[in-house]
């Protein structure tokens, strides 16, 4: 069990900033309580702690990114951007979860054009088809080897459409080595944006995304339908990226947050 200030982590509002599509609420009437998984393991995260296997404490820790200090970039924003001020007040507890590359490059392009419980559905089909059992009828997210297994008939049968394709190939080219994920790992946070929008299939938005929830290159800024309506009425003349230099990603996370529950 890994106990927490609230204040430093809220499950509800990561589950709902968009970040990550295989975590659960399992709430009745005691509160929010969430199943997470991640890899080929589970933990069950409430309002005060995380519940799991005593030798995975170490890799939830670094999941939900305990150690670093987000206090200290909510203190650096402007005390005159009243819009962001309430935003990081609002999102209080919202963290960037460590997450594998493999399973935010992927989910990241089912994301495209989709809702979010059409993107959950969309993966647990793939885990279920495709993924190992971890217990019960919970499955892990499918390896590269795994996935390649599905033609793209069968992806689209799993609901992906058009983006059958682009998870098809992208597949192959992890399978063959063509694109070398771990080796990413070192890439610069331009390179690392160069080679995500080199793959067929995935633009600005989804390498970013990738980017900050897979690398966590919290540096990266992913403007979709709701932060392009934050940055049109109120940053008209551009967000100011260098005053959060090296953590932009968190800020955009206080607002697309903010956008969406309000």
């Amino acid at each position: 069990m890994i106990t927490y200030d609230i204040d430093r982590l809220d499950i509800r509002k990561i589950a709902d900033s968009g970040q990550t599509f295989r975590m659960y609420d399992i709430s009745e009437e005691s509160g929010d309580i969430f199943r997470c998984i991640a890899l080929d393991k589970i933990c069950t995260a409430g309002k005060s702690r995380i519940y799991c296997e005593e030798e995975d404490i170490s890799f939830w820790k670094n999941y939900f990114d305990l150690d670093t200090d987000y206090e200290s970039m909510t203190a650096s924003i402007d005390p005159d951007d009243c819009y962001l001020c309430g935003c990081a007040e609002y999102g209080r507890g919202i963290r960037i979860l460590r997450q594998d590359p493999w399973e935010m490059l992927i989910t990241f392009i089912i994301s495209q054009r989709r809702s979010i419980p059409s993107i959950k559905t969309c993966v647990e089909r793939l885990c279920r088809r495709y993924g190992r059992r971890i217990e019960g009828e919970i499955y892990a997210f499918p390896s590269p080897d795994e996935l390649s297994e599905a033609s793209l008939d069968d992806l689209a049968d799993c609901g992906l459409g058009y983006r059958s394709e682009y998870v098809y190939l992208a597949c192959r080219d992890v399978c063959s080595g063509t694109l070398d994920l771990d080796a990413m790992k070192e890439l610069s946070d331009g390179e690392l944006f160069q080679r995500l929008t080199a793959l067929r299939g995935v633009g600005p938005k989804v390498a970013n995304c990738v980017c900050l929830f897979g690398f966590h290159r919290i540096s990266a800024f992913p403007v979709d339908v709701w932060i392009d309506r934050v940055l049109k009425e109120y940053y008209p003349d551009g967000f100011p990226m260098d005053r959060y230099d090296g953590y932009a990603g968190v800020m955009q996370q206080y607002m697309f947050y903010a956008a969406r529950k309000r």
